[in-house]
């Protein structure tokens, strides 16, 4: 739901019957405010309606020392702070425009087509109601079903979109532009290009309408010869600077790894620069995200000793139906979601040519046990991020779409003096019931944090696991 000016907006003669009229109510879904607990400030100068049935599922979520229990407590928390303004079955102002912030009891008139044995169908009923009386009602839910409930008996049902982003326009970190051959040799000849010089290429035009192209800060950049595409030249733009420089990759393997396709130069490009503190990288199944920030990670970590530690953490979503409560302590539980991290980990320590040759007795599992033993290599789940500082590590965010925007920056914000952070994942496969490739918190930070020097991003197209699953990622 984006944030809506209601009465401000027109005009200050208007009577306060006129003004009332143009207010519009916001009955709250529970699952709003779980998404984000300041959802109930997004709203400017209008209505938010609380139905008493989304306290008392608060109140239920409340002792849960999860995400949604936090989040549970900290609404629980903001409405108290309100209660003593004011009433809240009467409405408190919570800003100098009118934002008004209201709990409802039980609709006075049920809805003969909802039953209210369930407490969305009570939530819906308090919508419905309000509409009845001619009151501009805008039921919000995450629930599509929810949604499609309140549609059906006439209510106006939105998404909860303050925090969504265009994911078909969703920033990829690279572009192409055919420039003169000229521009191309003064790339590498004077290692760097004056963006001043691709001025006349930066436009576009659509439906006769001429716009410039913005190049982000460590955004990529295609330049390919007008007269002869195969002569290109790969650059990147210097953090805040007004100026290209050219983008060749390693010679060498990163910690045995080299880059298949121009994204992932681009990738480790980000990886390995040590000015670019975040670095988001999406793409599908099989593109190399996570092999190539953990070979980075390692490189950094084991072979250069830039920074102390090798932090990888994924949040506990599962795929489909969960298999219920692992045995052993936190470690053994972890093994099971952190699999595809022992996968990686095994594939670059087993005859990558690093360091650890001399360990060649030792199988890859002892190799990562040791690492792990040492200290230099610490897998986490997200559970216990929080509340943490996190300074002179490289630390990694597995299958981040899985995250909403208020995770994401609660995870970033423990970042400390000297840390790298990457965010890798796919928003084609999100298992989050309530988050889309829309509202994902990986998608929120990529587009919001495109222009800062310190950020990078690339966007990975092609797979590179197997033929099969570059197959499986393009056809099915």
């Amino acid at each position: 739901m984006k944030k809506h000016a209601g009465a401000a907006a027109h005009s200050a003669t208007a009577s306060p019957d006129e003004a009332r009229s143009r207010i519009k109510h916001f009955v709250i879904d529970t699952n709003v405010v779980l998404h984000n607990p300041k959802a109930l400030f997004m709203f400017d100068d209008n209505e938010v309606v609380i139905p008493f049935a989304v306290l008392e599922e608060l109140d239920q979520l409340k002792r849960g020392n999860d995400d949604i229990g936090r989040n549970a407590r900290e609404v629980i928390r903001q409405l108290d702070i309100l209660r003593n303004r004011g009433p809240l079955m009467e409405g408190v102002k919570w800003n100098d425009k009118g934002g008004v912030i209201r709990v409802a009891l039980d609709a006075p008139e049920i809805c003969p087509h909802l039953r209210t044995d369930t407490p969305d169908n009570r939530i819906i009923s308090i919508a419905w109601a309000m509409a009845q009386q001619g009151r501009r009602t805008v039921f919000v839910s995450k629930d599509i079903n929810a949604r499609l409930k309140a549609d059906a008996i006439g209510l106006t049902a939105e998404d909860f979109e303050s925090e969504k982003v265009d994911a078909a326009s969703l920033y990829t970190g690279f572009m192409t532009l055919d420039v003169a051959s000229e521009i191309i040799d003064e790339l590498y000849t004077e290692r760097q290009v004056v963006l001043d010089r691709l001025e006349p290429y930066l436009t576009v035009s659509q439906d006769g309408q001429s716009g410039a192209i913005h190049i982000c800060a460590n955004q990529f950049v295609l330049l390919r010869d007008a007269q002869d595409q195969s002569h290109t030249g790969l650059a990147r733009r210097l953090a805040d600077t007004n100026h290209l420089i050219p983008v060749t990759g390693p010679r060498r393997p990163t910690f045995g790894v080299m880059a298949r396709n121009l994204q992932q130069t681009m990738a480790l490009d980000l990886l390995l620069d040590d000015d670019v503190q975040l670095v988001t990288l999406l793409g599908t199944a099989g593109t190399g995200k996570t092999l190539l920030a953990l070979a980075a990670g390692m490189t950094k970590v084991f072979n250069e000793e830039r920074y102390d530690k090798l932090l990888v953490a994924r949040p506990i979503m599962p795929m489909g139906r969960d298999i219920g409560y692992l045995p052993g302590d936190k470690d053994e539980k972890l093994t099971a979601w952190m699999q595809p991290i022992f996968d990686n980990l095994a594939f670059l320590l087993s005859n990558r040519g690093t360091r650890f040759d001399a360990a060649e007795s030792h199988s890859t599992e002892q190799r990562v046990q040791k690492l792990m033993a040492e200290g230099k290599l610490v897998m986490e789940p997200l559970t216990y991020i929080r509340g943490r500082s996190i300074p002179h590590q490289f630390m990694i965010v597995d299958e981040a779409q899985n995250l909403t925007p208020h995770e994401v920056k609660t995870i970033t914000s423990r970042v400390g003096e000297g840390t790298k952070i990457v965010l890798t994942g796919d928003v084609a496969q999100i298992d989050n019931p309530y988050l889309d490739a829309e509202s994902n918190g990986l998608s929120y930070l990529v587009e919001r944090l495109k222009y800062e020097g310190i950020v990078g991003h690339v966007t990975l197209a092609k797979s590179e696991r197997s033929e099969l699953a570059r197959l499986v990622a393009e056809t099915l």
